[in-house]
């Protein structure tokens, strides 16, 4: 019987998204036939894995450390097969700027994007409104401000003491419109689902509060986009370098029929109300069929 580590939580600002995500995985695991063991990651992941001796390790981490090369890293010295995507796709992918440069290079379609320091982008604002101010580094949401058309001068909120988000961000352009998302197992794009909610944009509680989105799938969108939306997820996945599952997020601006990728996601989230198990199902894969499938994946090639 295969022994699989499944690590999660970690120091991250997504620690608590990733224990959830951690804990449904490793609940499937167990239901699937596997013998595995939950591991909330320390600093000591080392003697952590050491001492549990998996055969594999299914990567439940979130943000920093865990999604961005650092622990694929790790794992590659380790020589313990893991899932997801490998060391340089996963620094890519956590870098919105650098995979954004790639994604150009791919000749996908991008938002007009400037690098900023933290004092810059509260200085003066960076593009004209409206735009986006996003932390080059953090997933959830976290850090994201929107400066919207007829504000009076850039955020402020950059220079609060609370903030811990870094100091080098990205200005992005504002696309107006409808948000979409696609999941890629593989090279095999699942489904286009559109996100709605209430707030004033996705942000943290929208995507993992009960009631925070509501997920439209298959999207109510023209076939071309539903088309080119699933192309671009499978593209960027490939373009990055990327194995295992992966989410891309786009923008739908229906007015001008305009398609633009954000990001692609490396560890996407495996909590009740995440995207990727909603795809998977709507495929007709079961949550345990998806953990087991990224379980049977996992791969220790950078």
């Amino acid at each position: 019987m295969k022994r699989v580590a499944v690590i999660y939580g970690g120091w991250s600002s997504e620690r608590e998204v990733s224990i959830s995500s951690g804990t449904q995985m490793l609940r499937a695991a167990e239901a699937a036939g596997y013998d595995a063991v939950g591991i909330d990651a320390g600093r000591n992941l080392a003697a952590q894995l050491t001492e549990a001796k998996p055969d594999v390790v299914l990567n439940g981490l979130h943000g920093p450390w865990g999604e961005d090369g650092c622990v694929q890293g790790l794992l590659e010295i380790m020589d313990v097969p893991y899932s997801h995507s490998g060391v340089l796709a996963s620094a890519l992918a956590m870098d919105k700027l650098k995979s954004k440069a790639v994604y150009r290079s791919a000749g996908l379609p991008v938002a007009e994007d400037k690098q900023v320091t933290r004092a810059e982008a509260a200085a003066a604002h960076a593009l004209d409104p409206p735009y986006v101010i996003k932390p080059v580094n953090e997933g959830s949401s976290f850090g994201v401000l929107i400066v919207r058309e007829g504000t009076n001068g850039p955020p402020q909120d950059l220079l609060d003491e609370s903030w811990h988000y870094g100091d080098y961000l990205m200005a992005e352009e504002f696309i107006p419109g409808r948000e979409l998302t696609v999941a890629v197992l593989g090279d095999r794009p699942l489904a286009v689902t559109e996100i709605t909610t209430l707030r004033d944009y996705y942000d943290f509680d929208a995507k993992y509060s009960a009631g925070g989105s509501r997920h439209v799938i298959p999207a109510d969108v023209p076939e071309h986009i539903t088309a080119m939306a699933m192309d671009f997820a499978v593209r960027a996945h490939q373009v990055l370098g990327c194995r295992g599952a992966t989410r891309s997020d786009f923008r739908y601006d229906d007015k001008r029929d305009r398609l633009v990728i954000l990001e692609t996601n490396t560890q996407p989230g495996m909590t009740p109300t995440s995207l990727v198990p909603e795809q998977a199902a709507f495929a007709g894969m079961s949550f345990e069929e998806l953990v087991a499938w990224m379980i049977e994946d996992a791969s220790c090639r950078r």
